[in-house]
């Protein structure tokens, strides 16, 4: 018999999460940051008779009328490939008679998907499924092996430029996010408000470090991580011009990946590749890619088809505000 049970006990989820492996997307803190700005989150146990044999994060938006509610659960759900197909059944199943959810989007961890009935291939995404994914398995020479000759030789460089590199203090987020902006401003993506950083930073506290390069005690490159028990996950980056001369991305992004190492994470997520220049530095650290699932959705209810049709013109029309401010 499977069933479905509520969460309600910080603990006992990261506890489930870490231990199963799990995304730090799916930790109970990155659903309160969410909570935070808009969303709300639910957590549910699968349950095979006595034993837990899935997890979801459950990120619930509400949806202009008629369209109810959208449940998406990113870099989730956490179970091991035997149960994929249960656990994706069951979550739908909560998310249609608990929620009321038109559709469930889920974006998971995985290489591949389960081939399930009703389970449609999304291309409105949210995180991409084409990224690289560093095996922190293999030892520090093999690591350094894969990167182009041109990588290695400039973290020796960068590394010898005289910079400081080390964990940000609260107090230095603020020139973290100056650096963030600009690079927002070259590269042309939107931003969060402040303070939305400064939620992950403080709710997610050990599961979210930030690293910066310093030269002459200001900071002129910073990286963000997410992490669980066994990935690290990039959430933010960038440079002002002095970082850029000074190449202190490559030092800094070598440093973060061998902490970490050392702290016995195994994979390293640089989160999605695209056709662009922060892509190709990215793909100058291996000599490979990685494809994840992607995007599913199952519709939840007969007005999905509306909602779908809608939702790429709403992105649209959101870019383009957010793209004026």
């Amino acid at each position: 018999m499977i069933t479905v049970e509520v969460c309600e006990q910080k603990q006992e989820w990261d506890e489930y999460v870490l231990e199963a492996g799990g995304h730090p997307l799916q930790l109970w803190e990155w659903g309160e940051v969410k909570a935070a700005h808009g969303w709300k989150a639910t957590r549910i146990f699968v349950r095979k008779d006595d034993e837990t044999i899935g997890a979801a994060q459950l990120l619930i938006k509400k949806l202009p009328k008629p369209f109810s509610n959208l449940v998406y659960v990113p870099r989730g759900p956490v179970c091991s490939h035997e149960s994929r197909e249960a656990v994706l059944e069951e979550t739908a199943k909560y998310a249609k008679s608990e929620i009321g959810a038109v559709v469930i989007t889920v974006e998971p961890d995985w290489n591949d998907m389960p081939e399930l009935s009703a389970w449609k291939k999304s291309t409105n995404n949210i995180l991409l499924a084409r990224t690289l994914i560093l095996d922190l398995r293999k030892s520090e020479d093999e690591l350094m092996a894969a990167m182009a000759k041109k990588t290695r030789q400039y973290i020796r460089k960068s590394g010898g430029e005289g910079l400081e590199i080390r964990k940000v203090k609260r107090e230095e987020i603020a020139a973290c996010l100056e650096i963030y902006k600009d690079t927002a401003k070259r590269a042309g993506f939107s931003l969060h408000d402040d303070q939305y950083y400064y939620d992950i930073y403080d709710m997610l506290g050990d599961y979210s470090p930030v690293y910066a390069a310093f030269s002459n005690g200001n900071p002129v490159a910073f990286l963000w991580l997410a992490i669980s028990e066994k990935t690290a996950f990039e959430l933010y980056g960038g440079m002002n011009d002095e970082g850029q001369r000074l190449r202190a991305n490559y030092a800094l992004k070598w440093h973060a990946i061998t902490t970490i190492k050392k702290w016995g994470i195994e994979r390293y997520d640089m989160n999605g590749l695209l056709n662009d220049g922060v892509s190709t530095f990215k793909q100058s650290f291996s000599d490979h890619e990685d494809s994840l699932a992607g995007t599913y959705d199952k519709p939840l209810s007969p007005l999905y088809a509306a909602w779908s049709r809608a939702l790429p013109a709403a992105k649209k029309v959101v870019r383009k505000l957010k793209s004026l401010r």
